[in-house]
């Protein structure tokens, strides 16, 4: 591929602006030395301004999603999209989040331009847990772990029941929740089938991948390994 449209593909500009940016002496190899347009090197060896590029196609990204942000690339307030560099909305492949949080719930958010993992990932048969944290506007009534772990639970106007999640009390209203499937506002209707409501609620965990210390409304790019701790057993 081409250097102008592999770093246009990036989101830097049109294949015309960055073209523009070659000719300008903008685009360099590590040595400093200018490159032109349809030269070919390593994207590791390719600079921009004297700074590395952006993460080629295949790319995943963790964000620590704070509250009041909407899992979508327009809405009226604000979108995680808003977190990122904005070249990165313009990135070929698009970059998509890995299924969604709604705007009450913070956590851990994934994102990938690889849409053969972005399935891998959500697929219900593929059975990677989800971890959540959650307080609770009401004591538990002790009957909720073995409710969500039979497998029979039916959420309202829904005809198929939830597949077994686990429940870990903390304290009698706050728990941790590993479930294996995502559906809309799930741990919400859940505990309002058992006549209690959800006040707060985050993500913590997807497989043995957490945020570490990543500050909320950070975000970081993973490594190899950190993408196979998404298809790991939860800590």
């Amino acid at each position: 591929m081409k250097l102008v449209r592999l770093i246009a593909n990036l989101g830097y500009g049109s294949r015309k602006e960055v073209a523009w940016m070659f000719r300008e002496g903008r685009v360099t190899d590590l040595d400093g030395e200018v490159l032109y347009a349809d030269d070919k090197l390593p994207h590791e060896r390719i600079l921009l301004d004297g700074e590395p590029l952006d993460p080629p196609p295949g790319l995943v990204l963790v964000l620590n999603k704070p509250l009041g942000v909407t899992c979508s690339r327009k809405d009226q307030g604000r979108v995680v999209y808003d977190l990122l560099p904005p070249r990165y909305r313009l990135r070929e492949p698009a970059l998509s989040t890995v299924g969604r949080l709604d705007r009450d719930t913070a956590g851990l958010l994934l994102f990938t331009d690889d849409g053969a993992l972005l399935h891998r990932i959500i697929s219900p048969r593929t059975h990677v847990p989800k971890v959540y944290e959650a307080t609770l506007a009401e004591d538990l009534r002790g009957h909720e772990a073995e409710l969500f772990a039979s497998g029979t639970l039916l959420l309202e106007s829904e005809t198929t029941p939830l597949a077994p999640a686990q429940l870990e009390v903390l304290a009698p209203r706050h728990v941790r929740l590993v479930l294996t499937e995502g559906r809309y506002h799930q741990v919400r209707r859940m505990f309002a089938a058992t006549g209690n409501r959800v006040e707060t609620l985050a993500r913590i965990a997807v497989g043995d991948l957490t945020l570490g210390d990543l500050p909320p409304g950070q975000w970081r790019a993973l490594a190899a390994d950190e993408v196979a701790q998404i298809f790991a057993a939860p800590l």
